[in-house]
């Protein structure tokens, strides 16, 4: 075995996995994780911990591999991580813990992720549960949203012997990781429904159909439920649109709702009973993880899928697996493009798009090079479904109905690194801080945040 190569990962065939919505990655078996943990130089001063948000130590579970100790290598793990089966499968390793790798700098870097999704499956294919704190101190903690921040926030109180109730708007527990994130990437009932089951597993209680807002608030949790603090793990579920003519047509979807109905409602199967219009061809205006998703999505459905995107493929924020993914099942990039204008037909539907033709300018303030119109580089195309993938911001409905929480310009609650809000005993963190960002900054976010809850508590 060449040492310097990771060892090669099995995936569905292409034009096999663009008509299903099976999972593309196959992932490592016992052999493939045993020979590939071998390729770890065990470092004394581990770069690789550095770039992991949530800081699990990752030479100590990879060596645990080596050994074939799934079991320790597994507890390793769920210390730092409520969701190990779910990052092993999207984090953007390549630009975290893979990208520090020191086994990279002169040939590939140890497939970190790919292991710690053999290890999460293989705790799960065995039955292996995180442990429990040894005594609960009955102190009351309210988690809102269940997604990765929330999840995250709620185990790591529950290991520090909280009584933590989560509170979720919709009728699964899950967020993002339910409603955004496709089958053919992340397993719903396999690996995110049995991630929920280990964090109720810690003493977690999860109640759903709970709208913070509206079914109660935040102030009425603290001053008549009992809790002493409450940690805000919202998400940011708000979508933007780009405010050109012809948005509002039938046939334009958010990324959002294209995702939420295919996912949690179900709608690509044929036995549920969710509508959603099953375009012929499709224009995903947008270059993140959410557009390749969509597009994935609406390519299995058996639409011609285009990417419309300002800037170059250099520029794509999606990651680099993605969009490979994405080109090898079909999908068309139409880059350094920019949509103008949805044309709309007598009666109300998507007809096609108004385009015109980028070129890259000086960088802004992101870093980015600011994309140029050309002039005279206007083209239609024929379409009858556009998705707007441009990012989310955070629902306001929680800040609205908050005494004394302090939101910026950009309708995100301001937060500390610990997580505190300007309302005492209140602490949020990922999306709804941020804005749309990763799994893993939100799951980050959430480790964070119970650290500053346990601190706030200890010393009430």
């Amino acid at each position: 075995m060449d040492v310097m190569k990771k060892v090669p990962v099995r995936e569905q065939e292409p034009a096999v996995r663009a008509k299903n919505f099976e999972e593309v990655c196959l992932g490592y078996n016992e052999e493939e994780a045993v020979a590939e943990a071998g390729r770890c130089l065990g470092c004394k001063n581990a770069q690789c911990m550095k770039g992991c948000p949530v800081s699990i130590n990752i030479p100590a579970f990879i060596a645990e591999v080596k050994e074939r100790n799934f079991e320790a290598a597994y507890q390793i793990i769920s210390q730092s991580s409520a969701l190990p089966a779910v990052c092993g499968r999207v984090c953007p390793q390549e630009s975290q813990c893979e990208g520090k790798c020191i086994r990279g700098i002169k040939g590939e870097a140890v497939a970190i992720g790919k292991l710690e999704r053999f290890v999460a499956d293989w705790a799960r294919e065995n039955g292996i549960a995180p442990k429990k704190a040894d005594e609960m101190n009955k102190r009351k903690v309210a988690v809102i949203g269940s997604g990765p921040a929330g999840l995250t926030c709620a185990g790591d109180l529950a290991k520090l012997g909280y009584d933590v109730t989560i509170f979720e708007a919709l009728h699964e527990a899950g967020g993002v990781l339910i409603y955004g994130i496709p089958e053919f990437r992340l397993p719903k009932q396999k690996v995110v429904a049995k991630e929920v089951e280990n964090v109720k597993s810690l003493g977690v209680k999860i109640e759903t159909n709970v709208v913070i807002g509206k079914s109660t608030t935040i102030d009425e949790l603290m001053d008549e439920e009992g809790f002493e603090a409450v940690f805000i793990g919202s998400g940011a579920g708000l979508p933007r649109f780009m405010g050109i003519p012809g948005e509002q047509a039938n046939g334009v979807f958010s990324a959002n709702e294209f995702l939420t109905r295919n996912n949690l409602m179900k709608a690509f199967r044929e036995e549920y009973d969710t509508p959603i219009m099953k375009g012929k061809k499709v224009a995903v205006v947008g270059g993140g993880n959410v557009a390749m998703d969509a597009a994935r999505t609406a390519l299995r459905l058996g639409a011609e899928v285009h990417i419309v995107y300002r800037r170059s493929e250099e520029e794509l924020p999606a990651r680099v697996e993605e969009v490979h993914h994405a080109k090898e099942e079909g999908v068309i990039f139409d880059l350094l493009t920019n949509p103008t204008e949805i044309l709309v037909d007598e009666n109300g539907w998507v007809k096609g798009m108004k385009l015109v033709k980028m070129e890259l300018g000086e960088p802004d303030a992101s870093g980015r090079r600011s994309p140029v119109e050309i002039e005279g580089s206007e083209y239609e195309i024929e379409l009858d479904t556009v998705i707007m993938s441009l990012g989310t911001s955070p629902n306001p409905l929680i800040s609205s109905t908050t005494e004394g929480l302090e939101i910026n310009r950009r309708k995100c609650i301001v937060a500390d690194d610990a997580g505190a809000t300007s309302k005492p005993g209140v602490f949020a963190g990922g999306d709804a801080v941020t804005g749309a960002a990763t799994v893993i900054l939100a799951m980050g976010a959430g480790k964070a945040a119970a650290q500053g809850i346990h601190e706030y508590l200890s010393n009430k």
